[in-house]
């Protein structure tokens, strides 16, 4: 990218918004800032730091997967047993299958119980 553009030899106001037509473009000193983002702090309430950090729980996924007109939409049953940061694996004991999901095709999750009491205690 031609950074003399953007230090002001081509901008007039160095440091004000940019526009594309009538569409604001922010800049570094125009754009809001993001806290906690990448701050290395692993507690973070993403899906996959939570799910992680759940204990075996009944849980059923809800899952849509864009590309299948067999598989369009579906629901998983079962024990939540582990959880990376992309999937998820569930154990269903009624039919004895194991599967493992990834998070991308999930929509939501229902728990049949407060997951509270579940969730492990990070030090």
């Amino acid at each position: 990218m031609n950074n003399e553009y953007f230090n002001g030899v081509n901008n007039p106001n160095p440091g004000s918004p940019l526009y594309y037509g009538n569409v604001m473009v922010p800049n570094q000193d125009t754009a809001p800032t993001i806290n906690n983002i990448n701050s290395g702090n692993e507690n973070n309430d993403y899906i996959d730091n939570v799910l992680q950090r759940i204990e075996p729980i009944k849980a059923t996924f809800y899952m849509t997967f864009t590309g299948s007109n067999e598989w369009r939409d579906k629901a998983f049953e079962g024990i939540l047993e582990a959880a990376g940061r992309d999937h998820v694996i569930i154990h269903n004991p009624t039919t004895g299958k194991w599967y493992l999901l990834p998070n991308l095709y999930v929509d939501y999750i229902e728990f049949d119980e407060d997951i509270q009491k579940y969730i492990r205690k990070t030090s």
